[in-house]
């Protein structure tokens, strides 16, 4: 996950540089566009990285859950970013639609842009390989956008065709606002994601009826209730109440929760379960619906 934060941010620095140089020479707003969502890159990559860092702390006294929600915070501050400069762009490409002007040494620009697509591939292939051995929120949010990078590239080398081509200058502001409305929708994604990691939102229903199956399946468990879950960064947790014999033992109530637990984190590593033991006859009512 380190080097993942790692990765990103010198790949922002670095397409920041080329794309500044690209727009200066040829004035393309959507040019602009794409150097104002990789300098958005740069900031919210250093914000995943001090992120990261603090969510893979270990649980201390004092946060006995983890520092795992650092990423959800990391991602709210990813889209705040996100929304702000794409405002800013749409309103810069409105003026530029209301008053077009031509684009110079679109080569220039079109050669930084296949550049900037295979750097960014690259860096999502690796993000990707990131995320499915941690589901690591943060740089799930960060390959989303670098991700959406992708598509923004092409479509400014698009836009520098048309441009340079037919000549329709228009082209260049429209793809802009294209992009800045991409931007918008990316940015509603990471802040769903965040909210739902900070609100300790449940597990989807095929989790939640998979964790149900476990549970049942073992021939000892007579029923369950009170089935909750929630993420955090990396970790997760799982809380339920087994419902057992009222005069089985102790010593074999431990061990039949102690066989569903291991039953669980075969499927779900991650995830911390706690598990309560309560007589099958007993009339406590469930304090949480299922």
């Amino acid at each position: 996950m380190r080097l993942a934060t790692y990765a990103s941010t010198a790949t922002a620095a670095l397409l920041i540089a080329a794309k500044l140089a690209a727009w200066i020479a040829t004035g393309s707003v959507s040019l602009l566009s794409t150097l104002i969502d990789s300098a958005l890159d740069l900031a919210a990559s250093a914000l995943n990285l001090m992120a990261v860092r603090q969510a893979l702390q270990p649980a201390d006294h004092e946060h006995r859950f983890g520092h795992g929600k650092a990423e959800a915070l990391a991602g709210l501050g990813q889209a705040a970013f996100i929304v702000g400069s794409g405002g800013l762009l749409m309103v810069e490409a409105g003026g530029r639609l209301v008053h077009p002007e031509p684009v110079t040494h679109g080569e220039w620009g079109i050669a930084v842009m296949v550049f900037s697509i295979l750097a960014t591939f690259a860096l999502v292939a690796f993000q990707r390989r990131v995320v499915a051995r941690t589901k690591s929120l943060a740089i799930s949010a960060d390959s989303l956008h670098y991700a959406g990078d992708v598509a923004i590239n092409a479509s400014v080398i698009i836009s520098l065709l048309l441009a340079m081509g037919p000549g329709w200058t228009v082209a260049d502001p429209i793809f802009a606002i294209a992009i800045g409305i991409w931007l918008m929708i990316n940015a509603a994604q990471i802040a769903r994601g965040a909210l739902d990691t900070l609100m300790d939102r449940e597990l989807p229903d095929s989790d939640r009826d998979r964790i149900c199956a476990l549970v049942l399946a073992h021939p000892e468990v007579q029923s369950m209730h009170d089935l909750r879950s929630r993420t955090s960064g990396r970790q997760g947790f799982i809380q339920l109440h087994l419902e057992l014999p009222g005069t089985l033992p102790l010593a074999e109530a431990h061990r039949i929760a102690d066989e569903v637990e291991a039953a669980i984190l075969a499927e779900y590593p991650r995830f911390d379960i706690i598990i309560h033991q309560d007589p099958a006859d007993s009339a406590e009512p469930h304090r949480h619906p299922d």
